[in-house]
């Protein structure tokens, strides 16, 4: 999930290994029946618990997690991507804004009236696609997030858009061609510590650089709920990019865990919806002992390996397991 897609450099099985294990299924020999398997059997069991909402269109699904949150699923799209509407008494937050493929702020509109800004857990392409449909789009300043607000072209993503990444047809008026992360503004800076405040809602920025420097996490004290973006979901987390950082990450990862006795839920950017807190502990540990020397690598591809535990996993490069 970077700016610079290592998929489209991969050949197609090694695009599948990368997948399945993204999405937490174990790879096979036949990638196109593993995937059609795969597509037959969305959205994820996890939903189930959720009623779908009648603003769910071909490409979004709409799930209301909480009240007034709602979880804007991307399930046709091998990233399994998860936005986030936060509607409050005043105002709404709207927490990434996906792969760019499908009218996201359609989506929006038709769930609250209020006036909406955007904030992303980070400034990968598959979590600010729908960026430039907003005008109110606040954000953590580093290189690599203003870089990423310029766009990104049709050939780091293609992949993307591509039959191998796809469960149906891409929506109207995109192709695999013209598909890029268009370039956004961003009007406000955020930093640590800055609270975005909806009327009935105070939500936190919590900067948890590591899968990425500008890695943010969501904190709403009085209900208990974090957003994680990806520095935590429900499936080998993705570290093994280069601009992420192994020490940043340790400490931000035992940061969220220590939250974990206060809060009630968590709200991924991946896979699944809603995930019970103390899954943070397990990752705070299963990490140490990655880092430690102590967990068993299963290779992957030429240079990245993939550890697993129960619930998570973390996928990483062969030659930076241990600082």
């Amino acid at each position: 999930m970077t700016a610079i897609s290592t998929r489209d450099n991969r050949p197609p099985d090694i695009v599948f290994v990368i997948f399945w294990f993204a999405i937490g299924f174990a790879p096979c020999s036949s990638a196109q029946v593993e995937l059609e398997g795969f597509c037959a059997n969305l959205p994820r069991p996890a939903y189930s618990a959720f009623e779908k909402h009648h603003t769910s269109n071909e490409w979004f699904e709409v799930y209301e997690v909480e009240p007034n949150i709602w979880a804007i699923y991307e399930p046709f799209q091998w990233q399994e991507v998860i936005s986030y509407l936060i509607v409050g008494t005043d105002s709404a937050l709207l927490f990434d804004t996906g792969n760019g493929l499908g009218d996201i702020r359609a989506i929006v509109d038709q769930l609250t009236k209020k006036p909406v800004t955007v904030l992303n857990s980070h400034s990968h392409f598959d979590h600010i696609g729908g960026n430039y449909q907003f005008d109110n789009i606040v954000s953590v300043s580093t290189a690599f997030s203003l870089a990423n607000s310029r766009g990104i072209q049709n050939e780091m993503v293609t992949t993307e858009a591509s039959s191998e990444a796809l469960c149906k047809a891409l929506p109207s008026g995109v192709t695999q061609g013209s598909h890029q992360i268009k370039p956004y503004t961003i009007t406000r800076k955020i930093s640590e510590g800055d609270v975005i405040d909806l009327g009935d809602r105070k939500l936190e920025i919590l900067h948890i650089s590591g899968h990425t420097d500008d890695s943010i996490a969501l904190l709403d004290a009085e209900a208990g709920f974090l957003w994680t973006g990806d520095s935590f979901y429900e499936g080998p987390i993705w570290l093994y990019f280069p601009e992420t950082d192994l020490a940043a990450y340790r400490k931000s990862i035992a940061r969220l865990a220590a939250l974990a006795p206060q809060l009630n839920a968590l709200f991924p950017a991946h896979n699944t919806p809603k995930a019970v807190p103390a899954l943070l502990l397990g990752a705070q540990q299963a990490f140490d002992l990655v880092l430690e020397g102590k967990a068993e690598p299963v290779p992957m591809w030429e240079g990245v390996v993939t550890f697993q535990f129960d619930g998570f996993g973390f996928l990483m490069r062969e030659d930076n397991t241990q600082l």
